[in-house]
C-alpha cells in the first residue's frame, strides 16, 4: 500500500494493523501492577453515535502525531484509529515464515513499538493475534497478554486487559496522550514457566540459545581473567626491577 501501512482488512473484517515500527520512552516513576482488573474498567462502555462523533472530534483536535480517528459512515457508531503497542517480551519468539528459517527462535529488541490501525470492534485477543502475525510468530497467542499502562496521581499502574476488551475505545476515552494511557504486550504472568505449552522444537531452540549464551559468558570470563593475569605479571616484573 502506498501509505506504508499493512492491513489485515483482507483477512478479517474486524481488525487490521500497520507495519510502522518505532521506539518511545517508558514513563518514569514507580510502576505498580494492578491485578484487580474489574476496578479499572471504564464506568461507561457505550456511547451514542453523536457522543462518539463529539469525542472523536475532541480527540483529533488534541492529537499531535496525525494519527487521527475516523467515524465510519453508515456503520452505526463504528470508528477506526491508531494504537501503539510496546513489545516488552523477555523470552524468544518462534517464527514460522520467510523472514527467518521456520522454527527458529529470536528475541525482539527491548522498547520496540508497533502502530496498529484498528477499528472500534477490534478486541484485545485480535490485537495479540495481529501482532504475532506481523512478526510471523508461530507461538500460541495464549502465551501473551495485552496490558494497559496509565498514570494516576503521579503513580504508574499496569493492568492486564481481558481478551474481549476494545483497545481503541480505551484510547478514545483516555485521549491521545501516551503518558495517560499506553499499551504493552507481555508474556502471560503465571508465576512460573509453563513448559508444557512449548513444542519440542521450541524447547530445543531455547536450549541452543542458552548454550550459546553460556559459551559467550565463558569466553568473556576467560578474556577478563587473562587480561588480569597479564597485568599482574607486568606489575611483578616492574616490582622486581631490571634483572
Amino acid at each position: 500500500m502506498s501509505s506504508g501501512y499493512s492491513s489485515l482488512e483482507e483477512d478479517s473484517e474486524e481488525y487490521f494493523f500497520t507495519a510502522r515500527t518505532s521506539f518511545f520512552k517508558k514513563p518514569s516513576g514507580k510502576i505498580t501492577e494492578n491485578k484487580n482488573v474489574e476496578k479499572e474498567r471504564e464506568l461507561q462502555t457505550e456511547f451514542s453515535c453523536e457522543e462518539i462523533r463529539q469525542k472523536i472530534e475532541k480527540y483529533n483536535s488534541l492529537t499531535k502525531d496525525h494519527l487521527k480517528m475516523t467515524l465510519v459512515s453508515g456503520a452505526n457508531g463504528v470508528y477506526t484509529g491508531f494504537i501503539k503497542v510496546q513489545m516488552d517480551l523477555r523470552r524468544p519468539m518462534t517464527v514460522q515464515g520467510s523472514l527467518r528459517r521456520a522454527g527458529e527462535a529470536f528475541y525482539l529488541p527491548p522498547g520496540v513499538t508497533n502502530t496498529l490501525h484498528v477499528s472500534s470492534n477490534t478486541t484485545v485477543k485480535q490485537v495479540i493475534v495481529g501482532l504475532l502475525n506481523k512478526f510471523t510468530v508461530a507461538d500460541n497467542p495464549a502465551k501473551y497478554a495485552l496490558y494497559k499502562r496509565y498514570c494516576r496521581e503521579e503513580q504508574v499502574y499496569i493492568c492486564k486487559l481481558a481478551d474481549g476488551e476494545k483497545p481503541l475505545f480505551l484510547r478514545l476515552v483516555s485521549g491521545p496522550d501516551s503518558e495517560a494511557l499506553s499499551f504493552v504486550l507481555k508474556e502471560q504472568q503465571t508465576g512460573e514457566v509453563m513448559w508444557d505449552a512449548f513444542s519440542i522444537p521450541e524447547l530445543k531452540n531455547f536450549l541452543r540459545i542458552l548454550e550459546k549464551e553460556e559459551d559467550e559468558q565463558k569466553e568473556a570470563v576467560i578474556r577478563r581473567y587473562e587480561t588480569y593475569r597479564q597485568r599482574l605479571q607486568e606489575a611483578l616484573r616492574e616490582a622486581r626491577g631490571p634483572s
